[in-house]
Parts: structure tokens; sequence; C-alpha cells
């Protein structure tokens, strides 16, 4: 049993196959247009239950009960190695003293 508060995940068939509009493609037109969402669920459920879930935005969706505590599956890839030390690289350029004669001060004519 899945109690009503949970994290879960629903699923629902918005569009069946065939029913898509006319301009999608072929390929996309021989497949479902499917609703994933994740929320707090509004009552006590099984998995397979059709039931309703709040989202973190406030609106109340219903569908089919898939998961419990979804993960979040994506990510951002491999790490760049020229983009590991940006940050640190832009602190220290931050925290060089500014010359009077230049830098943004100059340019506004603060010096």
């Amino acid at each position: 049993m899945v109690k009503n508060g949970t994290w879960v995940q629903i699923h629902r068939i918005i569009l069946p196959a065939g029913q898509r509009a006319p301009q999608v493609p072929e390929e996309t037109q021989r497949v479902p247009l499917e609703l994933r969402a994740k929320g707090f669920l509004l009552r006590d459920a099984q998995l397979g239950d059709e039931v309703a879930i709040r989202t973190v935005i406030g609106r109340e969706i219903t569908g089919t009960l898939v998961a419990v505590n979804p993960p979040y599956p994506h990510d951002f890839g491999v790490p760049v190695p020229e983009l590991l030390t940006v940050g640190r690289e832009l602190r220290e350029l931050l925290a060089e003293p500014r010359s009077r004669s230049g830098g943004a001060g100059a340019a506004r004519g603060d010096a």
C-alpha cells in the first residue's frame, strides 16, 4: 500500500496511436502520446491503481500509479575538462585588484 502524500509517478495515454495531429511524422503517428508526471499521491493506493496526484506547482493530474519515490534518471553527461576549472578561474579574476586606469569603473568614469 502506498500512503497518501507519498512522492510518486503516474502514467497516462493522452492520445492513442493513429490519433495524433496530421502534421506529425508517420513514425510518431504509430506511437501514443504519453504523459508521465511526478507528484504527491492524494489517497492511499496500490501500484497499478488509477490515482490523482498534486504536482509541485499545484496541478491535480490523474493516471496509473507506476512508481514510488521515482528517481531522476537524467544527468549532464561526462565532465568537459575545459569547464572544470572555470569557476575557480573566474573567482580568481574577480578577486584581482582593479587598476585605477582600467577596469569597469574607469569605463563608467568612476576613476
